[in-house]
């Protein structure tokens, strides 16, 4: 199984079974997740790429990889993805440098199939 479908189905599976609990205050906190990549003043392609680089910075690779897919999904370039990590890499220092290589392999991943 690619890691690109072992990362959607175990969070398909756990957002199951957390919103299933139906705890008021983390149901409201997904839906602002989700309301806030919503197009806006900002559209969402700007938004995803906003949100990649503060995954980056703040090092959290599961929130790197679903960026990268919304990125993808937003038809985002392999050259823009670069800018991205380079912003990031410049905004958060060299710690994030071994986020940049997993995200390079997710992306490769993404783009190759």
């Amino acid at each position: 199984m690619s890691q690109v479908q072992e990362f959607n189905d175990y969070r398909s599976k756990m957002n199951e079974v957390i919103l299933g609990k139906q705890n008021k205050v983390i149901n409201r906190l997904f839906n602002l997740d989700t309301n806030t990549y919503a197009e806006g003043a900002l559209n969402t392609r700007t938004k995803e790429m906003l949100g990649l680089v503060a995954s980056m910075v703040l090092r959290c690779d599961d929130c790197i990889k679903y960026h990268l897919l919304k990125c993808h999904e937003q038809n985002i370039s392999t050259e823009e993805i670069y800018e991205i990590f380079a912003v990031a890499n410049i905004v958060g220092g060299t710690i994030v440098i071994p986020h940049t290589r997993r995200a390079a392999e997710f992306w490769e991943e993404l783009i190759n199939g």
